[in-house]
């Protein structure tokens, strides 16, 4: 049966240069183009969830100003139901990012009106959050929020995806609110970093195993590490250990790959996947997305995932 996916998050414009290499500390240099492209990771995910032909309610706040009604617009087009998303008197969030030929990508994000999405404002939407099969929701909000949705989304014992980006320190408490948590190498590194560990910075084998176990034993119930070229790493109550290999393409702007990926596990597990299916599956929704630029434009269509996958899924 299918179930709503109700993402709590941020909705930012995209401000993207097309650069030769990054630059250094204090250096000016010539870009190669520039466009701007709707994001924020909330946005982000929730898009790809809809794009796949999921039922989406999209939580969050908008400034007063052009990119707000850019934002709304692009929502609507792919389907998202933004009727929860509302107005401020402030700007509209925003992100700078630098992309390289070889899809490398560097990002620094301007909360703006995202930074006014209060944990009292959630209590308005309980009817939106139990009805919903899976939340979604990242770190572009503010932090006491999230916490506030881990416990709404514990009380009413719906399944609650963490995307920790950008990483912030986490109470014990939030992360015993969490179903799946899914960060990548960079953050599963800082995140240990936060425990106290001391971490291999290639991330091997061992080191990916040692990394689970530990996120694990902060009280979150799964934790998916994407590990980029490497494929993810699953492990949890609901799943035994086990690696999902990538999809090999070739890498276009990576800028939200983490989100397409979110976007397709919801997806999947709300139409009844189990959890090592569905991330496959995210996996196929994340490897098309990244031979396309831009943050919502590079997400596929179920019909696109499909082919890459080499089989149908349930719709």
């Amino acid at each position: 049966m299918k179930k709503k996916i109700v993402v709590v998050g941020s909705l930012n414009l995209d401000l993207v240069a097309n650069v030769e290499r990054m630059p250094a500390e204090g250096e000016t240099m010539l870009g190669q183009a520039f466009a701007t492209y709707p994001g924020g990771k909330g946005a982000n995910q929730a898009v790809a969830a809809a794009k796949l032909g999921g039922e989406v309610m999209m939580v969050g706040r908008l400034g007063n100003d052009l990119f707000a009604e850019e934002l709304r617009r692009e929502l609507a087009n792919v389907g998202v139901n933004a009727r929860c998303v509302e107005n401020v008197e402030c700007a509209s969030g925003s992100a700078v990012i630098l992309v390289t030929p070889q899809g490398a990508n560097s990002i620094v994000v301007i909360p703006g009106a995202n930074a006014t999405l209060r944990p009292e404002d959630l209590d308005d939407y309980t009817d939106v959050f139990r009805d919903a099969g899976v939340i979604l929701s990242q770190l572009e909000i503010p932090l006491d929020t999230v916490e506030r949705l881990g416990q709404i989304a514990a009380e009413l014992n719906v399944p609650f995806v963490l995307d920790p980006a950008p990483v912030q320190a986490l109470s014990a408490a939030t992360l015993r609110c969490v179903t799946w948590l899914t960060p990548n190498e960079t953050e599963t590194q800082l995140l240990l970093q936060q425990l106290g560990y001391s971490v291999d910075d290639s991330l091997s084998e061992d080191a990916v195993h040692a990394a689970a176990d530990r996120l694990l034993a902060t009280g979150a119930r799964n934790v998916i590490l994407k590990l980029g070229g490497r494929g993810i790493y699953l492990a949890g109550a609901d799943v035994a250990g086990e690696f999902v290999s990538p999809f090999v393409v070739k890498a276009v702007d990576t800028t939200a790959a983490g989100d397409a990926f979110n976007g397709g596990f919801a997806y999947g597990l709300t139409r009844g996947m189990a959890p090592v299916e569905a991330a496959k599956f995210a996996c196929a929704v994340a490897a098309v997305s990244v031979t396309r630029v831009g943050a919502q434009p590079s997400m596929p269509t179920l019909q696109e995932a499909e082919t890459l996958l080499g089989v149908p899924v349930a719709s």
